[in-house]
């Protein structure tokens, strides 16, 4: 991790098109202010790990029964075998 001291109203940059300012410092809160491009998406730390927590449980949920990806996927090689004329076993 790269550790860098700024003073309020100074910045980094990010490769070429993210900026981060600081701007304000109160004793135990650092206000930032993140120019990005649209495309990017910003995130605050405890909020992504929430997202991340809530996509793997709707994963789960969703997540196909022990064995049926197997037969699906022989279901469709069966018919793939047959549309091309190719022989089947």
């Amino acid at each position: 991790m790269l550790v860098l001291t700024r003073k309020s109203g100074e910045s980094i940059v990010i490769g070429n098109n993210i900026r981060v300012k600081v701007v304000e410092v109160s004793p135990g809160v650092v206000r930032l202010g993140i120019e990005a491009p649209r495309e990017i998406t910003i995130v605050r730390a405890e909020l992504h790990s929430e997202i991340e927590g809530a996509n793997r449980r709707a994963a789960d949920v969703a997540s196909l029964p022990e064995g049926l990806v197997g037969k699906l996927r022989g279901k469709a090689g069966q018919s793939q075998g047959a549309k091309s004329g190719g022989p089947t076993t």
